[in-house]
């Protein structure tokens, strides 16, 4: 058997295609949902909150400055994300009934 072709018989036996397509589109989708937050979400936060600009907000001990404003925001994103994510495959596991052979 020729390195080639249990190359091929690689990728096809652990449909490398098909998750190098998932991730593409995990990445596409990422984009998407960082744009949401950034440009949908956190505005509306951003008027909420007196001062506007919290993102630049720091907690400073002694010398040590903690950037909490952009610790906040990333977390704000995160539970956005998982949420779209739980959403998603809740979606998708109701819509799979099929039993796999």
């Amino acid at each position: 058997m020729s390195l080639w072709k249990e190359f091929m018989d690689f990728l096809q036996e652990y449909k490398i295609f098909a998750l190098a397509i998932a991730f593409i589109m995990g990445v596409a989708a990422t984009t998407l949902v960082k744009s949401f937050v950034d440009n949908l979400i956190m505005p509306i936060i951003g008027v909420l909150i007196p001062g506007g600009a919290w993102k630049e907000s720091v907690l400073a001990i002694g010398p040590v400055k903690f950037t909490i404003g952009a610790f906040v925001s990333d977390l704000i994103y995160f539970i956005i994300v998982a949420l779209v994510i739980f959403i998603a495959v809740k979606f998708i596991m109701k819509q799979e009934k099929v039993t796999k052979v």
